[in-house]
């Protein structure tokens, strides 16, 4: 690897790891597995830094690879990870455990309605509850990475308002 190179990769690390960490707290709970994750996040980044074209932030695309590097740690420790879990998740990560029967049911709940979505808006959704990137779903879907955004971002918030007018809340 050329000095230059090094420098970069270096600098991209100190400038961004906090950053990291922080958003792997908040999807874990744990500190120390946080901090494993990191190491994998920047090894990934590492090796994918070629293929990096730039189209997003480097935060952004960082925060991508962390998420995607936690969800491979979920399948590796729990190979039978059901989709209620991964959706619960990917809604509601930022409960806390107490609440979560009560995120169970929701997470079931969003699902079912999931069901009525547009096929290609629920199989957007699903791909993200499954740690897939804006990316693979833009590709998968012939559709800018943007629109992928745009559609889970869009499907999400009609789910949470049918389930607030049925009085279903969640932490």
């Amino acid at each position: 690897m050329k000095g230059g190179v090094r420098l970069a990769i270096r600098s991209i690390y100190e400038e961004y790891k906090h950053d990291v960490f922080t958003y792997l707290v908040s999807l874990t709970h744990d500190s120390l597995l946080a901090e494993d994750i990191v190491s994998d996040t920047f090894l990934g980044a590492i090796r994918s830094l070629p293929r990096f074209k730039g189209d997003s932030d480097i935060k952004t695309w960082l925060f991508s690879i962390a998420r995607y590097k936690w969800y491979e740690h979920l399948r590796k420790t729990k190979p039978t990870i059901s989709l209620d879990d991964l959706a619960e998740r990917y809604l509601l990560s930022e409960s806390d455990p107490e609440s979560s029967a009560i995120n169970r049911e929701f997470a079931q709940r969003m699902l079912r309605l999931l069901d009525s979505e547009p096929p290609r808006t629920k199989d957007i959704v699903l791909m993200r509850i499954e740690g897939y990137s804006f990316s693979e779903i833009a590709r998968k879907h012939g559709i800018s990475e943007s629109s992928a955004r745009v559609i889970d971002y869009r499907a999400k918030n009609r789910i949470r308002k049918h389930l607030a007018k049925e009085g279903v809340t969640y932490e």
